[in-house]
């Protein structure tokens, strides 16, 4: 990756959570295809990935799968700030690779933010840096066209299609696997015109 995929990750206050993952959590290892948690429930953990790969995904009602999310090593993976709350999750983590992650009880965090306000500041700016970048997925999904959102994809992670699945990639951008073929074929092509002019 060139820059960080997920834009929370810039935050100052991440660096807190990601401290508190390394000293206080417990490396689990999670399988490909193995959920770290499932809509319907609430997620256990915030976890600190260590090494993999992982997809938030929500179900249609014909339970078509939908990316609405990827997480890469040295990022964060839970339902923030939802299952310090007790709430349910609407939507599932599922590891795309095998995956190792730092995991800290969200059950031991919600005490902590009962108690702590110096806890409570942390979380509530994590929970603005997940919102801005959520948000700013949302305007683009909006305002910029397919094409735009995947020049904008692959200009900044080339490397994507060696981690997801291109029908991942196609859901997360919100097209048909067949709209991901056209447009990859596309900008390949472009990037030889290109480079046969310079």
């Amino acid at each position: 990756m060139t820059r960080n995929f997920n834009t929370y990750i810039e935050n100052p206050a991440v660096d807190y959570l990601r401290e508190l993952c390394l000293r206080e959590g417990t490396l689990r290892r999670y399988e490909r295809g193995e959920a770290f948690f499932s809509a319907g429930s609430v997620a256990r953990y915030l976890g600190y990935i260590k090494s993999g790969t992982l997809k938030y995904v929500a179900y249609g009602d014909d339970g078509t799968e939908h990316v609405l999310g990827l997480e890469f090593a040295g990022e964060f993976v839970t339902d923030f700030p939802f299952s310090l709350r007790g709430q349910k999750a609407r939507t599932s983590v599922i590891a795309e690779s095998p995956c190792e992650i730092y995991c800290v009880s969200t059950a031991a965090l919600a005490d902590r933010l009962e108690s702590d306000p110096g806890f409570r500041e942390i979380v509530m700016r994590g929970t603005e840096a997940v919102f801005s970048t959520v948000y700013d997925r949302y305007v683009d999904l909006h305002c910029k066209t397919a094409q735009q959102r995947y020049n904008d994809l692959i200009s900044g992670y080339p490397d994507l299609f060696s981690l997801f699945p291109l029908k991942d990639i196609a859901s997360f951008l919100n097209i048909t696997p067949t709209h991901l073929s056209r447009l990859r074929k596309k900008h390949l092509t472009s990037g030889q015109v290109l480079f046969y002019i310079c």
